[in-house]
């Protein structure tokens, strides 16, 4: 056993004597097997990254009786990649239960000449106008994730969440006053997590999880996502590592007069602290 790994066994070791002494039945719960490779023991963990994303959107909204086009953000409104942060937070109460919490604040801007006429909110906007669009979705994800199968080697687990969503999506061009949408709601979602460990140190972590609102199930609202992550990180000591991965999020929301269809894929790259 090298001296490194002889360390984290004996910092493992001692932290979970330390909860044996504070709370004997929880630590009992709580603590890993003296093997347990390093980042797995903590109580709470902070991610915080950055999101390269390059998207796929397209927007409708109808107005005073008159349909709205199916404009294209990319194609019609110059809008491309994006970096914004993500932050996550993970409370482990117990070694195989965690609560999660992720929020993503996405903010899309550009400035472009249209070159097809396109109807927003029952107002035209003709071939050679120059307009400003913007786009900005902020994101919450709620949810709670069992681990069905813990071993010093991984873990497989089922995660229920809800994601509440708010999207709002505008055009600018004067002397036409700006016009905006709006569509926002929560998601239920089920998925699944896989995370092992080839190396003490390193851990790859892969996870989906998605859901559809059927029609009518909420007054006014419906719809659906499918949200794909695989990652790998590196652990220095059990309580700072960093993240690196892609990520992949479908999402399409629509309300009485609104629809929107917004697709995010890239790469990411933060930071975990562990205590």
């Amino acid at each position: 056993m090298t001296c490194s790994r002889r360390f984290v066994v004996t910092a493992a070791t001692g932290l979970a004597t330390l909860f044996t002494l504070a709370s004997p039945a929880a630590a009992q719960l709580f603590a890993p097997p003296s093997d347990y490779p390093v980042g797995e023991i903590y109580h709470v963990e902070l991610f915080g990254g950055l999101w390269t994303a390059s998207p796929d959107m397209t927007v409708s909204s109808d107005a005073f009786g008159i349909a709205g086009t199916e404009i294209d953000f990319m194609n019609d409104l110059g809008i491309g990649t994006e970096k914004f942060g993500e932050l996550r937070i993970r409370l482990r109460p117990a070694r195989k239960h965690r609560f999660r919490i992720d929020y993503i604040p996405a903010k899309f801007s550009a400035q472009n000449t249209v070159e097809r006429r396109i109807v927003f909110r029952g107002i035209a906007y003709d071939i050679g106008l120059p307009v400003t669009s913007a786009l900005t979705w902020r994101t919450w994800r709620l949810g709670y994730e069992y681990d069905i199968i813990h071993r010093s080697g991984g873990y497989f687990g089922l995660i229920l969440e809800a994601k509440y969503t708010d999207i709002e999506a505008s055009l600018d061009a004067p002397p036409l006053a700006r016009e905006f949408t709006r569509a926002r709601g929560p998601i239920p979602a089920i998925g699944a997590i896989v995370k092992v460990y080839p190396l003490s140190v390193l851990a790859v972590t892969a996870e989906v999880s998605g859901l559809k609102v059927p029609n009518n199930a909420l007054e006014s609202f419906k719809g659906e996502y499918i949200d794909f992550d695989i990652s790998a990180t590196l652990n220095f000591i059990e309580n700072l590592g960093v993240q690196a991965g892609y990520r992949s999020l479908d999402l399409n929301v629509s309300s009485n007069e609104e629809a929107v269809a917004l697709k995010l894929t890239g790469a990411y790259v933060g930071a975990l602290l562990r205590f």
